[in-house]
């Protein structure tokens, strides 16, 4: 087996994940040379060039960006197996990154299921509301919220959520709403990340108008359900994710007729070779059973 330097297959994949030679010496504790030189070896070794060079910095040759494509996948295999060879462990780590919404309000409530099904399995989560980087091998598979846009990854849907208005029992037994007009006139809760927010809501229900002003303004979704839970004004959030309020009778949505929208938001999204891996394959298995629960 006629393998190319390792060294140069690393440079090439840090220079083009940055786009800088500087950044990538930085990443690799290696001077600007000596990247320069692996990547000149890697060149001689494949017998063409795989980076232009211009007076703006290097960018990838059609034959680059192939071999960078082709060779993301094996590095990532690298790495995780070096992992594995350094644990002592036979229990595996799954390592998930999702939003924090989905964390505390859908997976955390239902871990304990999974756990007590794969005892075997160690869960790592983190949460945020960037994109996982998986050329950093540190994440498994990713939970991420709004529209699927990841050519290059395996995307699949958890479900259809319906985003309704919420509102306390409490707090509407004082109000007096019939129609969807009628919440122009009341506090409303404003979400910076929902994919459906108010103006889009009234349009699709008839209301040319929008509302002037809105009583509290969150940029997470658990804050504005626990706004409303705390009877402080009405919000507009996925059925899904205020699950447990409505089971709990917390919340109710306002309209007993069907004023929702439905939206495809949150998706489990990973690399096409992580498939393989089983701890990946159990959890994805037991995340389908729980999204097709109602």
């Amino acid at each position: 087996m006629h393998l190319p330097p390792f060294k140069g297959v690393l440079a090439l994949e840090v220079v083009a994940r940055l786009g800088s030679v500087s950044k990538a010496a930085d990443e690799l504790n290696l001077t600007v040379s000596a990247v320069s030189h692996q990547i000149a070896n890697l060149e001689e070794f494949v017998g063409c060039k795989l980076f232009e060079r211009s007076p703006r910095g290097l960018s990838l040759t059609e034959v680059g960006s192939r071999f960078q494509r082709d060779i993301s996948g094996a590095l990532d295999l690298i790495a995780h197996a070096a992992q594995h060879a350094r644990s002592a462990e036979t229990i595996e780590v799954l390592r998930i990154h999702l939003s924090p919404t989905f964390a505390s309000l859908w997976l955390m409530p239902r871990l304990p299921a999974f756990r007590a099904l794969h005892p075997d399995i160690r869960v790592q989560l983190s949460s945020s509301h960037a994109e996982a980087d998986f050329s950093r091998a540190d994440v498994d598979l990713d939970i991420r919220y709004g529209a699927a846009r990841w050519p290059n990854l395996h995307v699949e849907t958890i479900f259809t959520e319906k985003v309704v208005p919420l509102i306390s029992p409490r707090l509407k037994s004082k109000l007096a709403i019939k129609e969807p007009a009628d919440l122009l006139h009341q506090d409303l809760i404003f979400s910076d990340v929902n994919l459906v927010q108010w103006p889009r809501w009234f349009a699709a229900h008839g209301v040319a108008q929008n509302p002037s002003r809105y009583a509290l303004s969150f940029d997470r979704s658990y804050m504005v359900i626990d706004a409303a839970i705390q009877g402080l004004g009405i919000a507009l959030d996925s059925s899904q994710m205020a699950q447990s309020a409505l089971k709990k009778g917390e919340l109710v949505e306002v309209f007993e007729e069907d004023f929702g929208i439905a939206v495809h938001a949150h998706h489990l999204v990973y690399p096409a070779q992580h498939a393989q891996w089983p701890r990946v394959e159990k959890f994805t298995n037991w995340l389908r059973s729980e999204a097709s629960k109602k």
